[in-house]
């Protein structure tokens, strides 16, 4: 019966460590999808002459940085 039980232990710690990472990796997509949302925003406001390169750099440097961290998957997923 311990076997038993250490073995539905072990299992419910894998199990708990795999829906945190994939917990996880559901929101770093949705960080990434909301820095490229703020990169097309501030590219929009420069070009509409409300925004400024700087702010365009800024939201690139965030994104690069997010990239950088936990990789580009969430490019292809959009």
């Amino acid at each position: 019966m311990a076997g038993f039980l250490d073995r539905a232990k072990e299992q419910a710690q894998r199990g708990l460590a795999q829906g945190k990472e994939k917990m996880e990796e559901v929101q770093a997509q949705r960080q990434g999808g909301e820095l490229l949302r703020r990169l097309g925003a501030a590219y929009y406001a420069e070009q509409r002459g409300s925004g400024s390169a700087a702010q365009v750099q800024q939201a690139l440097s965030a994104l690069e940085q997010h990239i950088a961290q936990h990789g580009d998957g969430f490019l292809r997923q959009q």
